[in-house]
């Protein structure tokens, strides 16, 4: 049977996009395991969702002045250390080191909530405000590969949503999220790095 894909999950924040990986792994739909959590932030959720599934959640405190780089090959030690194959960001407030997107250029995906490239840049609400600001008909979320142009990466998947009237950024955001948990399963699914589990593979370690 093909070996399961061995991921890293870096935020800073609740991760909460990350749980539908957690849970299609679990289900067996998707032949992944998510082998650590990284953050820079002590206090963040995603360390502790990270510890609610039995993963190795590790916090990577980042003193102030510390240059991006030196922060960075850190995180990547941690990394490599658990054999993480792909990086998932999922809500990590920090800009990379060019470093970084080299050693892990084609194998790190990060979330934005807009239909990239619009929107690039911006942050949470203000992003879904400044979709709304443009009298758009539609947004949604995108994954793409980590470059060290912000947001510019390679797009690997995006998920629409209708913008209704009446939406508020608030509405908007919520919509847009629901999305963001598939988009990352899908993104992961299309990774050259993902080995597919055949039915007939599957079929022969049962019999």
């Amino acid at each position: 049977m093909a070996s399961p894909l061995r991921i890293g999950l870096i935020g800073s924040t609740r991760g909460s996009s990350s749980q539908l990986t957690f849970d299609t792994i679990k289900r067996g739909e998707l032949n992944a395991q998510i082998v650590l959590v990284v953050s820079n932030k002590g206090d963040a959720g995603i360390l502790e969702r990270g510890k609610n599934e039995g993963v190795k959640a590790v916090h990577v405190p980042c003193k102030k002045g510390t240059p991006r780089a030196e922060y960075d090959a850190q995180v990547t030690k941690v990394l490599r250390e658990e054999g993480v194959e792909l990086v998932m960001m999922c809500g990590f407030m920090r800009i990379v080191s060019p470093e970084f997107c080299k050693d892990w250029e084609g194998r790190c995906i990060n979330i934005h909530p807009s239909l990239l490239p619009k929107h690039a840049g911006g942050m949470d609400l203000e992003v879904h405000k400044a979709v709304l600001d443009a009298g758009e008909t539609e947004s949604g979320c995108t994954v793409h590969l980590v470059t060290e142009e912000v947001d510019g990466g390679p797009i690997v998947v995006q998920r629409v949503v209708s913008v209704e009237p009446g939406e508020t950024p608030e509405t908007l955001k919520a919509k847009v999220q629901a999305e963001e948990g598939p988009a990352f399963v899908d993104a992961i699914r299309k990774s050259p790095f993902y080995r597919e589990v055949s039915v007939v593979t599957a079929y022969k370690q049962m019999d």
